[in-house]
Parts: C-alpha cells; sequence; structure tokens
C-alpha cells in the first residue's frame, strides 16, 4: 500500500463519521444556515432592499424574499459587474461561474470566498465517502482523470470568471496534484476534439485508477480509447475501479459504458452546478444522492405543479414527503436568495434526506397539456430496451404538432447501439410504457387527441454531429431531453435513417 492510499483510510473514516452524524441534524443545521444567511444578507443591497433586518425566521423569509429566477437577480449582478461591492454577499465574489441560460443568454452566477468550500469539500466527501463504507482506497495511489473546462479565466470587474470545472481546477488539492490527468495546458483547449485527441495521448499508457466526467462525454473517450487500441478499456486500464459521474441521468448511458469498460466496476454519483454542489452519493448499496444540508445552502422546495403561481407552496426541509416532485429553491452564502435553480427532484427517503433528480422545470413537453417530464420518458425508454436487450446511446423527445389531418403525437429521436428486431412493436412497448406512467399523457391518447408516438432512428454519431453543427461539443454540454418545440428535432431530422 502506498502513502496515500494509507493517509486516506483515516481521513475517510473522520469524514464519514461526520456525514453520518450530519444527517441526524439535518433540520436544524438548516435552520441554522438561514440565521447566518440573514445576519450576513441584512447588510447587503439586496438585504436592504428586502429588509432582511427584520426577517427572524422561515416563515418571515418567505414573505420577504420571494421565489425568483436569473433575470430577478440580473439587476444585482450588473451591479456587481460595475466594481460595487456588499450587493448580493459580503464584499465581491471571489468568482463569476459563467453558464448559458435558455432565456437569459449568459449567466454569471457569483462564487464567494465563503462558498467555495461547498464545491471543493463536497467532492472530496464523496470519494471520502466511497473509501470509508467500501475500504478501496487503491484508487488515491493512481492517475485520475478530472475533465474540466478550461482553467484560463477571463476577468469581469476584476472579479475572475469562467465555467464552473474550470474554476474548480485551480482548488485541486495539491496532493492530488501529481495524480491528476489531464495536464493543464491540455485542459487549456477550447476545441473538443482536439483536447479529446490530447487527453487520450497524454492517457492511454497510464495507470488510470478513476475516471470522472458527464457521461457523454465519458463514452466518447472510450470509444477513442478502444479505436486506438482495439481492445476494451478495463484491458486498457486494468486497475481503473472507480467511476465518478453527474451532470445527467446515469441510466440512459449506464449499459454501454460497462460494456466499453468490459466489467461491473463502482460509481459514484455528484449533483454540482454553478449555484453550488447540491448532493452525492454516499453510499454504494443506498438508493439516491445524499443532500448537503450543512454547506452553506438553505434549501427549499415547491411542488412542481405550483412552481409557475406567483404565490407558490414553500417548504422547508422538516415538511417534505417520500415521493413528491418539487422543484428545489436554494439561499446560500454565494449570495443567491431564493433562487430557483431549474431543476426537479424527488425524495426517495427523508431519515436520511436522499433524493433522486427527475428533471428540469423547462425541459418537459407539455405542448398539449401532458406535463411529461424526464424521469417519465427515461423510464419508458430504459424499460422497453431493458427487456428487448436494446442499447441506447442517446435520444430526444420533442411534440409534432398536426397542422393538417391526423393528430398531433410525440416523436422520439434515438441512436441506437443496435436497434430492436421490430422498430414498431419498440415504439408500441415505450408508448405503453409512458401512458402508465403519466396519466394525463394516457388520457390523451385514449381520447384520440394524440396519436401513439412515432420514433425516428438517427445515424451513429448523430447527437455528437448536431452538437459539433452549434458549436456545443464537448464539456458539460448535453442534448436535452425533452422539448416544447421543433427546434432540436428539426436539426436531427438531417441525420434520420
Amino acid at each position: 500500500m502506498k502513502i496515500k492510499s494509507f493517509l486516506a483510510k483515516p481521513l475517510a473514516a473522520i469524514i464519514h463519521k461526520s456525514i453520518k452524524k450530519g444527517m441526524l441534524s439535518a433540520v436544524d443545521d438548516q435552520e441554522a444556515i438561514l440565521k447566518t444567511l440573514l445576519k450576513v444578507g441584512r447588510n447587503t443591497q439586496f438585504g436592504k432592499d428586502v429588509n432582511l433586518a427584520q426577517v427572524h425566521n422561515y416563515q418571515e423569509f418567505k414573505q420577504a424574499v420571494a421565489v425568483k429566477d436569473y433575470e430577478q437577480i440580473k439587476p444585482y449582478i450588473e451591479l456587481i459587474k460595475e466594481g460595487k461591492h456588499n450587493i448580493l454577499w459580503k464584499g465581491v465574489p471571489a468568482y463569476f461561474a459563467k453558464t448559458s441560460g435558455t432565456t437569459s443568454g449568459t449567466k454569471y452566477i457569483p462564487i464567494t470566498k465563503d462558498s467555495i468550500p461547498n464545491h471543493i469539500n463536497s467532492a472530496r466527501n464523496a470519494l471520502l465517502s466511497y473509501m470509508a463504507e467500501t475500504g478501496n482506497t487503491r484508487f488515491a495511489d493512481g492517475n485520475m482523470i478530472f475533465l474540466s473546462g478550461s482553467p484560463v479565466l477571463e476577468r469581469i470587474a476584476d472579479i475572475p470568471t469562467g465555467r464552473l470545472s474550470g474554476i474548480v481546477n485551480h482548488h485541486v488539492p495539491r496532493y492530488l496534484r501529481k495524480n491528476q490527468l489531464p495536464s493543464y495546458e491540455t485542459n487549456c483547449i477550447e476545441d473538443w476534439e482536439t483536447k479529446l485527441n490530447k487527453i487520450v495521448d497524454e492517457t492511454i499508457n497510464k495507470n488510470m485508477t478513476l475516471i470522472s466526467g458527464i457521461p457523454p462525454w465519458m463514452q466518447m473517450y472510450f470509444d477513442e480509447i478502444m479505436r486506438r487500441t482495439g481492445k476494451n478499456i478495463s484491458e486498457v486500464f486494468p486497475n481503473f475501479s472507480v467511476l465518478v459521474h453527474g451532470g445527467v441521468n446515469f441510466e440512459p448511458y449506464k449499459a454501454k459504458l460497462f460494456q466499453s469498460i468490459g466489467k461491473k466496476l463502482d460509481s459514484i454519483e455528484t449533483y454540482p452546478a454553478s449555484e453550488g454542489f447540491f448532493a452525492f452519493q454516499d453510499s454504494q448499496e443506498a438508493e439516491g444522492l445524499l443532500l448537503n444540508t450543512n454547506s452553506g445552502i438553505f434549501f427549499e422546495f415547491v411542488p412542481v405543479s405550483e412552481i409557475h403561481n406567483d404565490n407558490p407552496t414553500r417548504l422547508s426541509l422538516a415538511d417534505v414527503k417520500v415521493g413528491e416532485n418539487y422543484a428545489i429553491i436554494i439561499s446560500s452564502n454565494a449570495g443567491l436568495w431564493g433562487y430557483n435553480i431549474g431543476d426537479t427532484v424527488k425524495f426517495v427517503s427523508t431519515n436520511p434526506y436522499r433524493i433522486v433528480v427527475t428533471g428540469r422545470i423547462k425541459h418537459y413537453i407539455s405542448a398539449f397539456g401532458e406535463h411529461v417530464i424526464g424521469e417519465e420518458v427515461e423510464h419508458s425508454l430504459l424499460k422497453a430496451a431493458d427487456e428487448e436487450n436494446v442499447r441506447i446511446t442517446e435520444f430526444t423527445v420533442a411534440p409534432f404538432v398536426s397542422e393538417g389531418e391526423g393528430r398531433s403525437y410525440h416523436e422520439w429521436f434515438i441512436e441506437f447501439e443496435n436497434k430492436p428486431g421490430d422498430m414498431q412493436a419498440f415504439a408500441q412497448k415505450v408508448d405503453q410504457n409512458l401512458r402508465k406512467k403519466n396519466v394525463y399523457y394516457d388520457d390523451l391518447i385514449s381520447g384520440n387527441i394524440l396519436q401513439p408516438l412515432k420514433l425516428t432512428a438517427v445515424k451513429k454519431n448523430a447527437f455528437i454531429d448536431y452538437m459539433k453543427s452549434i458549436g456545443k461539443l464537448g464539456g458539460q454540454n448535453k442534448v436535452p431531453r425533452l422539448s416544447n418545440d421543433r427546434k432540436i428535432a428539426n436539426e436531427l431530422e438531417k441525420w434520420a435513417e
């Protein structure tokens, strides 16, 4: 056993014990975080605007601070960009995380000195929890891929600004630097295909033990490794034992990733975003991700059916229920207040508080009043694929609105690894699965308002080629599972078989 894996064992035990203790105090920790936020926030411009000095508890907080999206905090962000201090949080942000918005264009999310530990320690805690539970510390001695966006940061109002993963790259602990791949120079490459080839060059002959990234990126990396070597990944990297993933639901990619690896190995799911690191998988046995209840973020939950209401029901952690679909609202020591991050989650446990991510508020189909969400389409497709021994590479769903004769329908664009023998029968299975999951969709089909879904198979690498065509190949970019319009669908028709 080498020094890093040896030293990791006692540290993992200490951190894991602390996490277990935090499971029991989650509600109290949330109350303490809200008090701390209010104490700091009342001296900011935002705090003065909403009179936080007169807020002393959660009920008063809900009255003072409305649920808001980026457009509603943008005026404050603009003040920070002008060089003003004490706007959303004390002083000025340490960084701006630059991210794309569907309606707001480029968004600048503040990361403060106080919020940096949330991003760094949460990733560390996920790995240490895994070590403590499984006893596997050997991977700490090998090479690990922590792929990031470019760590080269621009400055806005003298605030370093870039992609979250590029910012986090500057805070990788020193003891991991020697193990980390790819090199800083390679991470700075903007063109994804050039970058991917350099990553393969730098890693193909290394002792890779941990690989992390979003699943579509990892699959492209694995494909290139296999193309060059003619071997599966476990043959190229025999000591590869841990796969860390996040950013999208793992299930649609899982079968093909493990087929490429050539064996089943442990995986760790994380839930990071520019706005905060919200949850991580703390156990290989338990379902769901442990909510980060003591990391500078105060969570609220709004029933998804009410998220567009002027005055939606807002629940603190103490009042959530298992199985309900909620939109996440956060207030944090990054200076976000009542901020709707756009994700939907469902609690699978409240002792401890564990969640699964069910989709995006804006990524749904309700062109006909069906309210279909990401969790439902993924379940419907993967259940049929599993029964038919079919492997899916990627997919997306869009409405087709009939303007003449004939009924409207959902069109599913699917890239298959291997196709079903009977495409029509497969489509019918997927449709039946979705009808069982979503009563509104079932009513529309049974009422002859919609016809059953139509399935359009696309050529190999169609989704990669589409992302390349819009300049969003690689990094943290991914194709939405669901759309309410035909923008993506019309482009993908170019690659239909």
